[in-house]
C-alpha cells in the first residue's frame, strides 16, 4: 500500500496562532493572505474602478468630449462619440489605455486622455464594532482607523486580525498589525473573538 502523497503547502489550510493543529506531524505555517496594497503603492495601480464611482474624463484640445462621468448599473460610462466603454472592475489606467483606443478608432488622431476620481465608492465596517455601517472613504485609510470610524471593538472582538472582502481579490485575513491601505468598496468586517 502506497502512503498518501505529501501535502502541498496551497493544499493545507491556514490555522490561527495558538489553536491546536488537528493532524499529525508538524503544524503548518499559516498562509499568506491574497497580495492587498500596502502604504507604499500606488492607489492607482491597486484601484479598480466600481459602479457608483464618479470620474474626470479629460480629452486634451476636445472641450466637447471632456467631462464628469459615472459608473453605471451596468459598469460602464457612456461617452459621446464611442458610446458604451466598460469600466467595472478596470484599474484607472487600463480605464484611461481602453477609452484612448476608442477614441482613435476613426474619430481622433493620437488622443491624449486623462482620468480622475472625483468621488469614491464608501467602505463598510461591520462585525464586532459598536456602529458598523457605511462609510466615506479617504485617502490614505488604515485598518485601525477604520475600526475606529466605526466606534471601535466590542469586548467580544479579536482585536489581532479582519476580513476583507475587495473587489478582485476575493476575502481575505489580513492582520491588523499590516500595512494595508482600505480601499474604496473594501467590506471589513471584525471577527468575534472565541475564549
Amino acid at each position: 500500500m502506497r502512503p498518501p502523497p505529501p501535502t502541498r503547502a496551497k493544499d493545507r489550510p491556514a490555522f490561527p496562532p495558538g489553536a491546536p493543529f488537528p493532524g499529525p506531524g508538524p503544524r503548518p505555517p499559516p498562509l499568506p493572505p491574497p497580495s492587498f496594497a500596502t502604504g507604499g503603492e500606488a492607489l492607482e495601480r491597486t484601484y479598480r474602478l466600481g459602479i457608483g464611482d464618479k470620474l474626470k474624463i479629460t480629452v486634451f484640445g476636445e472641450e466637447s468630449l471632456s467631462g464628469q462621468y459615472e459608473v453605471n448599473a451596468l459598469g460602464q460610462i457612456s461617452l459621446p462619440l464611442v458610446g458604451e466603454v466598460g469600466a467595472r472592475g478596470m484599474a484607472i489606467s487600463a480605464f484611461r489605455d481602453s477609452v484612448a483606443r476608442r477614441l482613435a478608432e476613426g474619430y481622433l488622431k493620437n488622443p491624449r486622455v486623462t482620468v480622475e476620481v472625483l468621488n469614491y465608492r464608501p467602505i463598510y465596517v461591520h462585525g464586532e464594532v459598536k456602529s458598523g455601517g457605511e462609510f466615506p472613504y479617504k485617502n490614505g485609510l488604515k485598518l485601525r482607523d477604520a475600526v475606529a470610524v466605526a466606534g471601535g471593538y466590542t469586548y467580544r472582538a479579536d482585536e489581532s486580525y479582519v476580513l476583507i472582502v475587495r473587489e478582485g481579490a476575493g476575502e481575505a485575513r489580513v492582520p491588523l498589525s499590516s500595512n494595508v491601505v482600505v480601499l474604496p468598496g473594501d467590506n471589513i468586517r471584525v471577527p468575534e473573538r472565541f475564549f
